[in-house]
């Protein structure tokens, strides 16, 4: 509970730690899911892959504009799912002449299996909370994480003002997203900068 003499600079430290043990512990627990489907399924991989499915065939610009990442991040992060058959480079439904991105039939079904398992682990997290405790958790993180890919936004836009490389912006993957954890916007909750959630 908030204490009511609590200064703002306390209430910040509160907070700043409070994040802090998040991101740990959703590194430790890495919070892919349970059951088959945990761990099977990096979060960039997860992010791509639910950007596909809910907007259909994508250039990679597109894709990359999308998330809030590089084209050639995505590149990188799209060509082991290509290899693994989890996406498919096919033709613009309009432009034959341009290649898109597809969720396969097979990547569609790991997606399932993926989301199936990440909600089953939300569910046991929160056991104990009510509904509307559910929904206010949600919509605050959904909140903190689009002021988070705001603040990112603003960060790489000074930085290129100022000539220097503003890289990989945090976007829908984070940074340093190529792989290993799933993290806490895998759960079906929004991420930054998308009410909707991954």
């Amino acid at each position: 509970m908030s204490n009511p003499t609590e200064t703002s600079a306390e209430l910040l430290e509160r907070l700043q730690h409070q994040v802090a043990l998040f991101a740990r512990r959703a590194e430790q627990t890495r919070l892919g899911g349970v059951g088959k489907a945990r761990n099977s399924m990096d979060r960039a991989a997860y992010l791509l892959l639910n950007r596909l499915d809910r907007e259909g065939p994508m250039g990679v610009k597109a894709l990359a504009e999308a998330m809030g990442i590089d084209s050639s991040t995505v590149t990188r992060q799209v060509a082991p799912l290509v290899d693994t058959g989890l996406v498919k480079r096919t033709s613009h439904p309009e432009d034959g002449r341009a290649v898109v991105l597809a969720l396969s039939p097979r990547g569609r079904s790991r997606l399932d299996a993926v989301r199936d398992s990440r909600r089953q682990l939300m569910a046991e997290i929160t056991d104990e909370w009510t509904p509307q405790e559910r929904e206010q958790f949600t919509e605050l993180l959904s909140r903190f994480n689009a002021s988070l890919s705001d603040w990112h936004t603003g960060v790489g836009q000074r930085d290129e003002a100022e000539g220097g490389t503003g890289g990989e912006t945090g976007g829908e993957t984070g940074a340093g997203d190529a792989g290993g954890t799933a993290g806490p916007t895998g759960a079906g909750t929004a991420t930054a900068g998308d009410p909707q959630g991954a």
